[in-house]
């Protein structure tokens, strides 16, 4: 029993700085008991395990008397990003020219959502690149610059007879990560990895929607948490604000649908 609470206080000590914990000795034959004190701001009970001296539904009833003061705590604060906030706020768009009856439709499709939320254009740079293989190179580059809030990474890889397709693909996801995480702005992925050019058609404003313009909003939203860090709390009146936010959402897609 003396190994076991040496065990539980050696546990218990980790627990900083949080918990203190403790072992008292009452005497050489009594068994050690193990105390843990919260050094918590909320007024929390004290807890203490024995194996013969304490009684563990009353520490429960006690428990169960002070779970209200766990309650007591601050509402939970949210930041948030908007797309009605756009003023100021500068992107570039990497689009590779491989597939470019694809990307072509998407570089628009982004352009017409930045138009749509108040993005100047001359707040808008598109640079070309050949494939998809290249555009992590360049974002990264971009993102370094300075210069702007959001990287849009836009390109189309569709499915061949051979595995060059696998690699591509995963070139591409890789490369716009590390340039996000290398340079510290927000690097949309907006590149298609479809199986044929049908899929890669509907997803370019057909049936699917309009992939750019999904990426623009991404971009909208990543932008404006990073630039304008506005903490607040949720109330009534952003839930009906988040609720016109989607409408308006869904009409822009609605609209690229028809």
């Amino acid at each position: 029993m003396a190994v076991a609470a040496s065990l539980l206080v050696s546990a218990a000590s980790r627990l900083v700085p949080r918990c203190q914990a403790k072992a008292n000795y009452p005497g050489q034959d009594s068994t050690p008991i193990l105390s843990l004190q919260s050094r918590s701001w909320t007024q929390l009970p004290q807890f203490s395990v024995s194996s013969s001296s304490m009684s563990w539904r009353a520490a429960l009833r006690e428990s169960d008397d002070h779970r209200s003061s766990f309650a007591c705590t601050a509402a939970v604060r949210h930041i948030v990003g908007s797309v009605t906030n756009s003023c100021g706020l500068r992107f570039a768009v990497v689009v590779a020219r491989f597939n470019e009856i694809i990307t072509k439709q998407l570089l628009e499709g982004a352009l017409a959502t930045f138009k749509a939320y108040s993005v100047a254009e001359e707040d808008v740079d598109v640079v070309w690149v050949p494939g998809s293989f290249e555009i992590g190179v360049v974002a990264t580059k971009l993102g370094k610059s300075g210069r702007y809030h959001a990287i849009l990474c836009i390109g189309a890889v569709i499915r061949g007879d051979t595995t060059h397709y696998d690699a591509v693909a995963n070139s591409a996801a890789s490369g716009v990560l590390s340039a996000g995480l290398n340079s510290g702005v927000p690097c949309v992925f907006g590149v298609l990895t479809c199986d044929n050019m049908e899929q890669a058609l509907n997803r370019a404003g057909g049936k699917s929607g309009n992939k750019g313009a999904e990426t623009a909003l991404t971009a909208l939203l990543d932008s404006s948490v990073g630039g304008d860090t506005r903490v607040r709390t949720f109330t009534h009146q952003d839930t009906c604000d988040a609720h016109l936010e989607l409408i308006e959402m869904a009409s822009l897609f609605e609209h690229h649908l028809k």
